[in-house]
């Protein structure tokens, strides 16, 4: 070492070497947070082919875990919605109920460790599940609609009937039952999502409720509607017949008899 390099280090700040690792630090926290984003990305565009969610999802755990969750739950919301929304679609095509958010979070953990005991855990916030089930909604409405085209009914599942008030349980005819109709499904479903109580901070959620909201009741009106004209105007219909789902609902009185 010469003495210009040895005057040289005499001379360095004590401080260097702890601002050499705010930057390493840093350095590693904007990789991490690229990393969430563009996995959440990926997620949002596979358009739920789970295969790729959860490659995708798996990658990241890692960046996930302990208060980094927290740190990165903004960039990879997206990705665990879309994920949700697929998860709970599937789930009520196959049962004809909501995926419940408990059996959700197993679901997924399942889906990610997937034999390996090395990956870590993930949790799925409330507000991802409840942001998923509007986003789920629009689902319910294409299939509806689509069933409606294809089939001429509104699809559902047959349930036991429930006696009514002034009508005897031993009464009640054995295998007596109805249909429960998806629209119903999704009018039930639309007014838990309304009777959500937000609070009064503005939130990262209640900024993303409000046009979910607006979304999730125009996709109710659709299913309404298209109901409508199937029973009221269906033989006036060519077979087939779909209406037009980007058709905004206009205001005014429906069309009577």
């Amino acid at each position: 070492m010469d003495t210009d390099e040895a005057v040289q280090q005499q001379h360095q700040s004590p401080f260097l070497g702890m601002f050499e690792g705010f930057r390493s630090e840093l350095d590693e926290h904007h990789d991490r947070r690229e990393r969430v984003i563009k996995a959440s990305r990926d997620i949002t565009a596979a358009s739920k082919k789970m295969d790729i969610v959860q490659t995708q999802l798996k990658s990241v755990t890692p960046d996930l875990q302990g208060m980094n969750f927290w740190r990165y739950h903004q960039q990879i919301s997206p990705g665990f919605q879309e994920y949700l929304e697929a998860a709970t679609f599937q789930h009520y095509l196959e049962t004809q109920t909501l995926l419940q958010h408990g059996k959700a979070v197993e679901q997924l953990n399942g889906m990610i460790k997937d034999g390996d005991d090395n990956v870590g855990r993930l949790g799925l916030p409330l507000e991802d599940y409840v942001l998923a089930a509007y986003d789920m909604t629009g689902e319910l409405m294409r299939f509806a609609i689509t069933s409606m085209a294809t089939s001429g009914s509104l699809p559902g599942l047959s349930e036991p009937l429930q006696p009514t008030l002034d009508q005897d349980k031993a009464k009640q005819r054995d295998g007596e039952s109805r249909k429960r109709s998806v629209l119903e499904d999704l009018q039930e479903l639309g007014s838990h999502l309304q009777g959500l109580d937000l609070g009064d901070d503005f939130t990262f959620f209640k900024k993303n409720v409000g046009g979910k909201a607006s979304v999730t009741q125009g996709s109710i009106e659709k299913v309404e509607k298209a109901l409508y004209g199937l029973v009221v105007r269906g033989s006036e219909r060519p077979k087939g017949w779909m209406p037009d789902l980007k058709e905004e609902s206009r205001g005014g009185e429906i069309e009577g008899y």
